[in-house]
């Protein structure tokens, strides 16, 4: 059950976008029928491998056609007659020629929403163009902003354009059209791209940037690893800690953590010098290692001093002070780092996940992988 309830939606499936805004309508209680090429449910292959961890597939029942079958567009249409929404992911024009377009679909169904995932857009000079993730957030003017001075643009794997850009943003008008619907009674195209879901993504930057308080230099800004107290650190067994102390209640406690390791740090210059100091913690903190025993990872200081020298597992934490282990209970350790708002369990979940909210609408899981130990996982991505 869930809020979309009741609600129809087919789906013809391409890769990652449609099927990420289909999982997410599925998640939100749609009922969701993938519209699989007839040749792949025969072979019982799919875009991806069968399995339980394949959580693009989830939510979904799935029937095979053949689109160029003379009646398979007929097939669609007449699904359409009873469907709340359409989701497709052709390039442009491609659904048009196979005969299920938005516009005979809405003359079956006035009703429909008719949603439309593409790279590109529909129109315009790279309409009819291929591309992926990746080119479509270098030309949005993302990819230039992600990387460390100095260094080249570092993909971030396919979250911006795929998934923050193009699922999500047509999972976004799908749900306005059908608000709209309930005041209007008429269905509507929606027509996503996510060149444009990266660019509007970027819209706070291009904001800051216009007002001064943006470099174009990648690496030297605030949220970019510029700032000594927002970036990732190496330390020296190879693990990495990442460290974001924005506000002054914590970057005052960053101070006193790293003050005795030789770090000057001081809150009175924490924006006026934030671009200090990095390098000096690049060596301070690369000295402090990260101890894996047990399935219990450590933050110690090779020098004795003690940084967020605590971890979580199985029930009990490790305190690392110089080569001294305090084994303690949770209980105990959560007193030492004041979080008594919830429940003891749950508070093991916020640690681990950072957001009360996930704990409250219930969506941590955990599951056994194979040949690993219990992980907790996020059931859904949505929560309501």
């Amino acid at each position: 059950m869930g809020p979309l309830t009741g609600f129809r939606i087919l789906e013809i499936p391409s890769i990652g976008p449609t099927q990420f805004a289909g999982m997410a309508l599925g998640d939100l209680g749609a009922e969701v029928l993938r519209l699989d090429r007839a040749t792949s449910v025969a072979a019982g292959s799919g875009m991806i491998p069968a399995s339980p961890y394949a959580s693009l597939d989830r939510n979904r029942r799935s029937m095979g056609i053949d689109l160029k079958h003379p009646r398979g567009a007929e097939t669609v249409l007449t699904l359409c007659e009873s469907a709340d929404v359409l989701i497709e992911g052709f390039r442009p024009g491609v659904a048009e020629r196979l005969g299920i377009g938005p516009e005979v679909a809405l003359e079956r169904n006035p009703r429909l929403v008719y949603g439309r995932m593409t790279g590109w857009g529909q129109e315009g000079p790279l309409a009819h163009e291929v591309g992926h993730d990746i080119n479509y957030i270098a030309l949005a003017g993302v990819l230039a902003h992600i990387g460390t001075a100095g260094g080249p643009p570092v993909p971030p794997i396919n979250l911006v354009g795929d998934f923050g850009g193009g699922g999500l943003l047509l999972a976004f008008g799908i749900l306005a059209a059908l608000l709209e619907r309930g005041q209007s009674g008429k269905g509507q195209v929606i027509d996503a791209a996510m060149i444009d879901g990266a660019a509007m993504q970027m819209s706070v930057f291009v904001g800051m940037s216009a007002m001064g308080f943006w470099s174009d230099e990648r690496g030297t800004n605030l949220l970019d690893g510029g700032a000594h107290f927002y970036g990732v650190y190496g330390t020296s067994d190879g693990q990495w800690i990442s460290i974001a102390s924005y506000e002054p209640q914590f970057y005052a406690e960053l101070v006193q953590l790293l003050g005795p390791l030789g770090i000057p740090l001081d809150p009175a210059t924490q924006m006026d010098e934030f671009r200090r100091h990095v390098s000096t913690m690049d060596v301070i903190v690369g000295s402090v290692h990260a101890v894996t025993e047990d399935g219990h990872v450590v933050v110690a200081s090779a020098s004795g001093s003690q940084i967020a020298a605590y971890a979580f597992g199985a029930g009990r934490v490790i305190w690392v002070v110089g080569a001294q282990k305090v084994v303690t209970d949770l209980d105990d350790a959560f007193a030492r780092i004041e979080q008594h708002s919830l429940p003891l369990e749950d508070r093991r979940l916020q640690a681990a996940y950072g957001m009360p909210s996930y704990i409250g609408k219930q969506l941590v899981i955990s599951r056994d992988q194979p040949g690993r130990s219990t992980m907790l996982l996020l059931e859904d991505a949505v929560g309501f």
